[in-house]
């Protein structure tokens, strides 16, 4: 009858994704995805075969799982629940959809890492907001007092939304915008 706190890492392990990155990453996963749960606030959460994504390391992108001293659980609605706001079954489990591959699902988020922030900076960067280093720096535009977009600036997952996100371009489209007279 509600959505009820079920531990990690006893029949599945979950793997959340924030909702930019998770909404990419189902369109990419189509129907080889198994059942995800979207609680009320966006992020999307996949099951996955317990310790199948241990070592993963994606902006945006966190492991639920069994720790050696301490419990992690996970929010999961009954069955029936297939509509929000509320937390629901995006994908809603069945015996067609239950544990998504590992492997297949890592892939499709590194893919909507890289389309939705771009390459990962080399070594840690520091946030423009809060001033203290990130491992999973997210591109964001920061406008100068001129109204100029600065060089490329970096925000923690906690900041980044307070900023519009910077889109990478590739060479052949800055080199179009320049010869366009565009920024």
């Amino acid at each position: 009858m509600d959505v009820e706190a079920l531990p990690a890492g006893k029949w599945w392990d979950a793997v959340r994704a924030a909702p930019t990155v998770g909404e990419r990453a189902l369109e990419l996963l189509c129907e080889e995805s198994g059942a995800v749960i979207q609680d009320r606030h966006g992020p999307l959460y996949w099951l996955v075969a317990v310790g199948s994504a241990k070592s993963w390391h994606l902006r945006q992108v966190r492991v639920l799982a069994k720790l050696e001293h301490e419990s992690t659980y996970l929010g999961v609605p009954p069955v029936s629940w297939t509509e929000g706001p509320r937390t629901h079954w995006r994908v809603p489990l069945s015996a067609d959809h239950y544990l998504t591959d590992a492997w297949k699902l890592w892939e499709a988020l590194a893919e909507a890492d890289r389309a939705e922030y771009g390459r990962v900076p080399e070594g840690r960067q520091l946030c423009y907001r809060c001033a203290l280093p990130t491992d999973e720096p997210i591109p964001v535009e920061v406008e100068d007092s001129h109204g100029d977009v600065a060089k490329v600036t970096y925000a923690c997952p906690s900041h980044a939304p307070l900023y519009s996100k910077r889109r990478p371009r590739t060479l052949t489209s800055a080199e179009a915008a320049e010869h366009e007279g565009r920024r």
